[in-house]
């Protein structure tokens, strides 16, 4: 079963370290929040990481911020040094939490689907959830419906900031 529409977030007690955070800062409420499962090892992840980070840039007005959760495919992908290191190379700052038991993974319910996006709202509540190579364009209009993006303004027009027509 998915992770219902309307869930609140669920608990990162599970996670086994952070990096750049901990599961206070990242669980905060009062802002909207796109959670990322992602692995180093997985190529679909790596080529997913410039399109989220277009994505925040695109809806950081809106306040939306992001939470990472590396989530390994296997026991090549434990070591914690180097998820730093590319989480560096591809430049995602923000807090992530790892996810070597797959506690949060199980929490969450991706079922082992990496990338595996889920937005929740400002008051902790999930609005919309994808995965896969096409999640975040398959979500992202209720991601604008969330966030009060006006529906006269494409998310091409608001990427090139020309919200003229």
């Amino acid at each position: 079963m998915a992770l219902a529409i309307g869930t609140p977030l669920p608990s990162l007690d599970g996670a086994t370290g952070w990096i750049n955070g901990d599961s206070e800062s990242a669980a905060k409420s009062g802002a909207p929040l796109l959670v990322l499962f992602w692995s180093m090892s997985c190529p679909g992840c790596k080529k997913a990481v410039p399109r989220v980070l277009s994505f925040l840039a695109t809806y950081s007005d809106h306040g939306l911020r992001l939470l990472s959760i590396h989530m390994p495919r296997g026991p090549w992908d434990l070591d914690t040094d180097n998820i730093r290191k590319v989480l560096d190379e591809l430049h995602l700052t923000g807090p992530c939490a790892i996810d070597n038991n797959h506690a949060l993974g199980k929490a969450f319910e991706t079922k082992r689907v990496w990338p595996s996006y889920f937005f929740f709202d400002a008051d902790g509540r999930l609005r919309s959830r994808a995965s896969g190579q096409l999640g975040l364009k398959m979500a992202e209009n209720s991601v604008r419906r969330m966030l009060g993006v006006e529906d006269s303004v494409t998310p091409e027009q608001h990427r090139a900031g020309d919200l003229t027509s």
